[in-house]
């Protein structure tokens, strides 16, 4: 075979010197520093790209002062999303964050982790064989349950000979905004069951098994209620769905919505029977970056087995290198916070999570009992209450078991309002004032109505997570009682619409232009 001598490097000379490259011929004049460029006397990009390159230094800088005005995470009492993680595992998240999860071929040892970290869950959840997956978090992960018991319900139906074109859910209008978006988005009729002081602001099982009937595909249960923290009744459901069965027929499963449940009750109530050791509980999910305690973008889904996953639902791939099977509502995700995820499983244990979660339940109840002590509050959640014991007009001590106290099962979540006494006293006071106030002193305290029926009555919400020590705990009941004294010691009622911002910023960014009246779509709930 005869070849000919090619000199590379004159080949990639005369590659240099062609036309094409005449567009870089005009040097950019970058400047390194922040305060030194365009931008520290020009406003920075928002709606179009720039024209021009900017130094990385000088970017970092300029969107590092922006991001300064967000709150800061550990006084962000609203949220449920964990908010610190160790540096190793930082470094980990670093170091794996340009994988991405989707790629099962590519990334062999990442899947390893991804299959342990199932089993781990599923073994947490007292199930034998569960297979799941994970997602972005337990939005994503509630969907994928609702859409398996859909699709389940519907092959029965059609099985039958019966009409399967009108499917419905039940659950509390307490629920989370996902599960609705699963109804609407998936043409499944919504049954939104009204909560009750009698219920404890969550689903009232009664109401809800008079709410099925043959067409119910399932009942969403929640363990752990975004505005209250109460852990709603899956045995208790399961009961009531068995009744049914024995009487009409209809097997309707039950999914546990354990978004912030499902990394508490195994810790702090590890007798409660509501996972898969209730047979009817076919499906489970749960953030992984709530009390699983990773950063955001982690959440799973588990099925007591193979069974109650559909295999329509599941795909096939191969395009990627070997076949892979996957069953999400989105493809590509990273894998850094799953790895982060496996991470805690191995730093901490079962030892670990006991005792961050229970010393989250510790300080809750210390803060509800503090805001109580005040007489300026009346705290609406349980669980710092005598197991069976609810409502803020029974003051009674916890009983004790063996020694032990013993508490109503909750979420470290303190739900409380302006008291009864205090609003008597103070009638010029808005409640939504306490939030506006506690701002200026760093704390980000949501106040929000209660759900559909119970709306008239406005609450404060405080989420006790692994960072908001008894030190914190202290400072925002001392922060609480000098809002409720000032707003009380005032002559008028403090007019919270002046303080507060009315425009919403994406449609500032996008440039809409908003005219009184109009409608922009459904509004969306609290979560």
């Amino acid at each position: 075979m005869l070849h000919k001598h090619i000199d590379t490097e004159d080949v990639i000379r005369q590659a240099k010197l062609s036309p094409i490259r005449n567009h870089h011929a005009k040097p950019h004049n970058i400047h390194t520093l922040a305060y030194g460029s365009r931008y520290a006397t020009e406003d920075i990009p928002k709606y179009k790209l720039p024209e021009k390159s900017t130094e990385a230094q000088a970017a970092y800088q300029l969107i590092h002062d922006e991001l300064e005005l967000d709150g800061r995470p550990n006084t962000n009492l609203a949220s449920f999303v964990h908010t610190w993680m160790e540096p190793e595992a930082d470094k980990l998240i670093v170091e794996n964050m340009s994988k991405n999860l989707a790629d099962q071929d590519e990334y062999p040892a990442t899947m390893r982790i991804h299959a342990r970290c199932i089993s781990i869950i599923g073994d947490m959840w007292k199930a034998k064989g569960a297979v799941g997956t994970s997602t972005i978090g337990s939005s994503e992960a509630v969907i994928l349950g609702g859409l398996a018991m859909k699709k389940r319900w519907q092959a029965k139906m059609k099985a039958l000979g019966k009409d399967a074109s009108r499917p419905n859910i039940v659950m509390g209008n307490n629920a989370q905004v996902a599960l609705e978006k699963f109804a609407r988005y998936f043409d499944v009729e919504c049954r939104l069951v009204p909560v009750t002081t009698e219920s404890h602001y969550c689903l009232d099982i009664q109401k809800a098994a008079e709410a099925c009937d043959e067409n119910t595909i399932g009942v969403y249960v929640i363990l752990g209620s975004t505005y209250t923290g109460h852990f709603e009744d899956v045995e208790g459901m399961s009961k009531k769905l068995d009744q049914i069965q024995e009487e009409k027929g209809w097997d309707i499963p039950i999914h546990v919505d354990a978004a912030s449940g499902g990394f508490v009750a195994p810790f702090a109530f590890p007798k409660l029977k509501w996972s898969f050791d209730v047979d009817r509980v076919k499906s489970i999910n749960t953030s992984g970056h709530k009390y699983g305690l990773a950063y955001a973008g982690i959440g799973w889904v588990l099925w007591k087995s193979e069974e109650y996953l559909p295999k329509e639902l599941v795909f096939t791939l191969s395009y990627l290198g070997a076949e892979e099977q996957t069953f999400t509502l989105n493809f590509s995700r990273p894998a850094c916070f799953m790895i982060a995820q496996y991470y805690n499983f191995v730093r901490l244990g079962k030892q670990g999570y006991t005792s961050i979660i229970e010393n989250d339940l510790d300080n809750a109840r210390i803060l509800s009992m503090a805001l109580e002590d005040s007489t300026y509050f009346d705290v609406l959640s349980d669980m710092h209450r005598a197991k069976g014991n609810f409502g803020y007009d029974k003051k009674s001590s916890p009983e004790t078991k063996h020694g032990a106290t013993v508490y109503n099962p909750a979420l470290p979540v303190v739900a409380f309002k302006l008291s009864d006494n205090f609003i008597a006293e103070n009638p010029h006071v808005k409640q939504a004032a306490i939030s506006t106030l506690l701002r200026t002193r760093g704390w980000i305290v949501p106040n929000y109505a209660l759900p559909p029926a119970l709306d008239k009555v406005e609450i404060l919400r405080i989420v006790v997570r692994e960072s908001f020590s008894q030190e914190l705990v202290d400072t925002v009941v001392n922060d609480l009682i000098w809002a409720a004294e000032t707003l009380a010691s005032s002559e008028s009622s403090f007019d919270v619409d002046i303080l507060m911002r009315k425009n919403n910023p994406v449609e500032d960014a996008h440039k809409m232009d908003i005219h009184e009246g109009t409608s922009h779509g459904p509004s969306g709930r609290q979560c």
